[in-house]
């Protein structure tokens, strides 16, 4: 690459792809290269990898097919309702995102929902536009904690121009310290607090932060974009219930739909502002595709919510002991490990968050490195920490049995130093019988 030219990107992935691409003798071998690298994606990590991301989860094979539906190609700009569109013939389509909705309203037993971001970092997004104003103060976790950029100076909250001051946590019992929280938020008086955390492992104090907080006229703002489905379902917190004024998420995670944002909230004050930035500020022609995957995946969620996210924590806490006794310290072990979908190891003795994902991923099991409470910004690209997941492991049927043999999987690479690819067939072949996705109406619960 010339020095005067910056890419972000690796620029050895890019010269590869260039090469690809000019080694095609027509743009027909280019279109069928992309259709080659994406067939490669799903045989190997649909079919043959233990994924144990947090993040991920797989969707149902009728909210996967409602993603390439011909609804997808058409435009509905605006709120729903003739003489609110902008485009006519959205009949149909003010019917599918009505009852989405609905839906989503019955699945957070709140007044309000909104169903057109396309991620919850454009939730975050839609609170700080809706209800601050640049110069304002919040509150939020710092990464090492597992605070998200979404709520820091380097994501939505620097961008709208907000001043940010680190909400207190306690780095041994990974909770918010309330009576650090209750000396420093009045000297500060945030106007919002952003409850917002990708390394989540324990319930929050919502209700005592928001007693504290409206002293001033402050609000709590919960963003769920891991716990989702786990709140649906009633199996982590309900922050509406105990105190937060509004709600965001993604419904890519515990949520198990397509990558999307939710926002949902009960004061109808708020309905003005977090719509209007929503419409017209920050979407405009959204994906009615993905409105009717979102659909699906709350009714699935309704029928098999209780069960599905109550697995997926049994399975995130054997994981996490499993590992534990086979010598990998886990954090939070004196409290059980989780109450989430995840779990987190502090593999600094292994080599470290990066070192360790990228031999996992060698013998097919994928996780992704972490920042833990004993990390410094400097330790970002290389920290010290393994988020483990077990949302697609358990909406494949997998249970607390089966996270014994993960941890096998994992111990022998990590702490007997087996080289990956020695139990590569291994973990093919326990992955190979587990290729149903359950806790849908496709196919129902997996076999007793």
């Amino acid at each position: 690459m010339p020095q005067n030219e910056l890419e972000v990107h690796d620029p050895e992935i890019l010269a590869q792809a260039r090469a690809v691409l000019d080694a095609c003798q027509s743009v027909q071998e280019m279109q069928q290269a992309v259709l080659d690298a994406v067939s490669r994606n799903e045989e190997w990590r649909g079919q043959r990898c233990i994924n144990l991301l947090a993040p991920e989860a797989p969707t149902s094979p009728t909210a996967r097919a409602l993603l390439s539906s011909e609804v997808g190609i058409r435009a509905a700009e605006g709120h729903i309702g003739a003489v609110n569109r902008w485009f006519v013939g959205t009949k149909y389509i003010d019917e599918i995102e009505a009852l989405c909705i609905e839906l989503l309203k019955r699945v957070f037993r709140t007044r309000y929902a909104d169903h057109r971001l396309m991620g919850s970092m454009l939730g975050n997004m839609t609170v700080y536009a809706a209800l601050t104003q640049p110069g304002d103060i919040i509150m939020s976790a710092a990464q090492p904690f597992g605070g998200h950029s979404s709520n820091r100076l380097d994501g939505p909250a620097g961008v709208r121009g907000l001043k940010i001051v680190d909400i207190p946590f306690d780095p041994h019992e990974l909770e918010v310290d309330l009576d650090l929280f209750r000396k420093m938020a009045p000297l500060v008086q945030p106007k919002l607090v952003a409850l917002g955390l990708s390394m989540t492992l324990f319930p929050f104090p919502v209700q005592a932060m928001s007693d504290i907080v409206s002293e001033w006229g402050g609000h709590i703002f919960f963003d769920g974009a891991h716990q989702l489905g786990l709140i649906a379902a009633g199996q982590f917190q309900d922050p509406i219930r105990e105190g937060a004024w509004v709600l965001t998420g993604s419904a890519g995670k515990t949520f198990s739909g397509p990558q999307s944002g939710v926002i949902v909230w009960d004061d109808p004050q708020l309905t003005v502002p977090i719509t209007d930035a929503i419409f017209p500020v920050l979407v405009a022609t959204h994906q009615v595709n993905r409105v009717a995957a979102l659909a699906v995946s709350a009714a699935e969620m309704l029928a098999f919510g209780e069960i599905y996210m109550r697995q997926i924590v049994r399975n995130a806490q054997a994981l996490g002991d499993a590992l534990q006794q086979r010598g990998i310290p886990m954090l939070g072990a004196h409290k059980g490990y989780t109450r989430t979908q995840q779990v987190i190891a502090d593999v600094r003795q292994f080599g470290g968050g990066l070192e360790v994902a990228q031999r996992l991923a060698r013998a097919n099991i994928i996780a992704n490195k972490n920042l833990i409470p004993d990390d410094k910004p400097e330790n970002w690209d290389r920290p010290g920490g393994l988020r483990i997941g077990t949302i697609e492991v358990a909406r494949l049927g997998m249970g607390e049995e089966d996270m014994q043999t993960i941890a096998d999987f994992i111990a022998r690479i990590l702490v007997e130093n087996v080289a990956p690819e020695d139990i590569l067939e291994d973990v093919i072949e326990f992955r190979q019988p587990y290729q149903r996705l359950y806790y849908c109406f496709d196919n129902g619960l997996p076999p007793a």
